[in-house]
């Protein structure tokens, strides 16, 4: 069942979304050759707990941290480690959620570590751009799939892979409602979409095939043929006109 949010919890979830979204741009500063993925974990928890909210991804499933933190072939789910040393080169996207009032904001960026190469400079943006298409049909009537079928056209176009085993969702008291909005398929499918809704909508994009495969710890995903992943999320609310985006 999707979830509709009336304008007073809409208006808690841009509360949280504020703080998300702080912790992305702040992490541009931060993230640089030399310091663990702990580190970047040790920066969202704080940045959290100071704004009095509650890291969403502590606990959640078990999961160990207050922020995923996937480098190179790692998708999503990447678990924060003192012995992960970024270097030079590498790409690192992290995905942070913060709950204020029982209400949750979801996002994620990915970062360049110093200097990159021009392919996974690429890899980048085309993942934040496919985004922002998908954004443009996140507006009351269009169909779900109209979202995941611009998500695939515009990362495809390019020469991308777009992931199918792990999708966008409804957000709100929870961390994961319905609906789920894969990043790819035929438009004009799924339901209407209705003022109120409050969607994370994720692309991940990857420089080669979509398979992936999660290693033992039962959380990190990395891509089967070793190839660059990159993850762009914002949590948007669908409005009467124009979206608004929670987290950015």
């Amino acid at each position: 069942m999707i979830i509709i949010k009336s304008q007073d919890e809409i208006e808690i979830m841009r509360e949280s979304g504020k703080v998300t979204g702080l912790i992305l741009k702040e992490l541009e500063k931060i993230i640089a050759p030399g310091i663990s993925t702990m580190d970047i974990n040790g920066f969202v928890e704080e940045t959290i707990l100071k704004h009095k909210m509650i890291p969403t991804f502590k606990g959640y499933g078990g999961y160990p941290a207050a922020a995923c933190v996937s480098v190179n072939e790692v998708v999503v789910h990447g678990i924060p480690s003192k012995e992960k040393i970024l270097k030079q080169g590498d790409i690192v996207s992290v995905d942070v959620g913060s709950t204020y009032k029982g209400y949750v904001s979801d996002a994620a960026r990915t970062y360049p570590v110093g200097e990159i190469s021009s392919e996974a400079e690429r890899l980048i943006r085309v993942t934040r751009e496919s985004f922002f298409e998908g954004l443009k049909f996140c507006r009351a009537g269009y169909r779900l799939s109209d979202i995941s079928h611009a998500i695939q056209k515009k990362a495809e176009s390019e020469g991308f892979g777009v992931i199918r085993d792990f999708v966008g969702h409804g957000v709100g008291r929870e961390m994961h409602e319905d609906p789920q909005i894969p990043n790819y398929g035929k438009p004009g499918r799924g339901p209407r979409l209705l003022q109120g809704m409050v969607l994370a909508i994720e692309p991940m994009i990857t420089q080669g095939s979509y398979e992936i495969e999660v290693l033992l710890d039962n959380w990190t995903a990395v891509t089967c043929d070793g190839k660059l992943a990159a993850h762009y999320e914002n949590t948007v609310v669908i409005t009467d006109g124009e979206p608004e985006l929670l987290t950015l």
